[in-house]
């Protein structure tokens, strides 16, 4: 697979966002799908016990993923910065601690995780009947932990580079094996829960290895060799700066979500599944925006990097105004169409009216989430990451708590709950674009010389 890179310092602006954008999206359908093929396969082979006993473990995953993601952003815009600064031996010290940095977190993370899986199922109050098949997944999911945190790593590097096309690639390949590995172990093998964790293995475990034979196979000055893998003090100081409030961001918003839900859950089994569709819908429209985001992410990180902050200011007003077309255009056709949507997640007549309710009464306004993202994207992209934690935590989890705390009070139906959303959507945008205009996020910590 060969190696292809890209600067975002020059050409059209808007083409190359959209460029650059493009495969990230592709490699995020291509996620959503072979989960979509997991479930079908657990579902249909394994029964409701085995769903429930993987679905048991997602909140442990999204936390450890997510903590992963933000280490991942750091190492992502270190690279970005130093390749628009043409700073090489830079981005070669970021490369070789990323390597370092994966190999001793993932090692550690997954002996911590085997041992201490009875104890954190048990926390979670997940039912003593599904405890061992949950337990088992748990531990055989852990084994992959150093191939999706070395995906990542390395996946941040190459899109930092301007490749984002090779990422997605290498993904779709680990998505297919996936697939028949899903074949393999559950319906041949018949090893239940244990068969669907190995799938996940073996994909992941493929997704990293090509990854990191791209990275390996870099110009000279900036190579991964796997020889000379360390952790440079003031190298990993800037990644933990950077990935640890990102990490802590996505980790809460996962909690805030949560609460929504168990509130929703009380509400009976057509609001939950109701509540269900919704989501599955909203990822049509939020995908697009985390591309976006990410996109803006690297495009600012290069510019700043370069020194072109005028370039970087248009780069992100230029991503703005993509994100608000795209999710305006997606939104107005589920809005017109709201049957004819939710008719994709549910056949039942009456959770489908529910969920177009839903939709209609959220889905008008989130482009404000959109511009969030995007906005973020640039303030991480410049090294900045602790603003947009603190200000989506706010927001996030504490003003969307209160907020649903008041609803709850005088509504007790789905359809004026769910207002939760666009409420703390509005406070959030007002919050970043107030930042974005006034704070400074255009200066660089990264190249100051400090921290790395």
């Amino acid at each position: 697979m060969a190696e292809k890179r890209s600067s975002l310092t020059e050409g059209p602006i808007a083409k190359g966002l959209f460029r650059f954008a493009l495969p990230l999206l592709g490699s995020s359908l291509i996620q959503q799908l072979y989960n979509t093929v997991d479930l079908i396969f657990v579902g249909n082979f394994l029964g409701k016990s085995a769903s429930a006993a993987i679905g048991s473990t997602s909140l442990v995953v999204s936390c450890i993923i997510g903590f992963f993601n933000g280490l991942g952003m750091g190492v992502g815009v270190l690279t970005a910065q130093f390749y628009g600064a043409k700073k090489n031996k830079k981005i070669k010290g970021t490369v070789h601690t990323a390597a370092g940095l994966t190999l001793l977190l993932s090692l550690i993370i997954t002996v911590a995780g085997w041992v201490l899986c009875p104890y954190i199922l048990k926390l979670l109050k997940i039912p003593a009947d599904i405890q061992v098949p949950a337990s088992t997944y748990l531990r055989i999911y852990m084994q992959s932990l150093l191939s999706i945190v070395s995906y990542n790593m390395s996946a941040g590097v190459l899109r930092a580079l301007g490749n984002s096309r090779t990422p997605m690639l290498c993904q779709l390949l680990g998505g297919i094996v996936n697939v028949a590995a899903d074949a393999l172990f559950i319906c041949v093998f018949q090893l239940g829960v244990a068969g669907a964790g190995l799938a996940t293995v073996f994909s992941q475990s493929l997704a990293a290895v090509l990854t990191i034979r791209c990275i390996c196979r870099l110009p000279q000055d900036y190579r991964l060799e796997l020889r000379r893998m360390t952790i440079e003090p003031g190298m990993a100081k800037a990644i933990f700066r950077i990935g640890i409030p990102e990490a802590v961001r996505s980790m809460m918003i996962t909690f805030a979500n949560l609460m929504v839900q168990t509130q929703i859950n009380i509400l009976g089994v057509n609001s939950m599944a109701a509540y269900a569709s919704y989501v599955k819908a909203e990822g049509f429209l939020y995908l697009p925006q985390w591309a976006m985001g990410q996109a803006n992410t690297t495009f600012v990180g290069q510019n700043l990097g370069a020194g072109n902050v005028e370039r970087a200011e248009k780069g992100a007003r230029t991503a703005i105004f993509m994100v608000i077309g795209i999710t305006v255009t997606i939104s107005a056709f589920i809005l017109i169409f709201p049957e004819q949507v939710f008719r994709l997640f549910s056949s039942d007549p009456e959770i489908i009216t529910l969920s177009a309710k839903l939709g209609c009464a959220a889905y008008g306004l989130y482009f404000l989430y959109g511009i969030v993202e995007v906005i973020a994207g640039a303030i991480r992209g410049a090294g900045h990451s602790t603003p947009p934690m603190v200000i989506l935590l706010i927001n996030m989890c504490g003003v969307r708590l209160i907020v649903l705390r008041i609803l709850l009070c005088y509504f007790d139906s789905i359809e004026k709950i769910i207002l939760v959303f666009p409420i703390t959507w509005i406070c959030s945008c007002l919050s970043m674009v107030l930042y974005y205009r006034f704070g400074k996020w255009k200066t660089s910590a990264l190249l100051d010389g400090k921290n790395t």
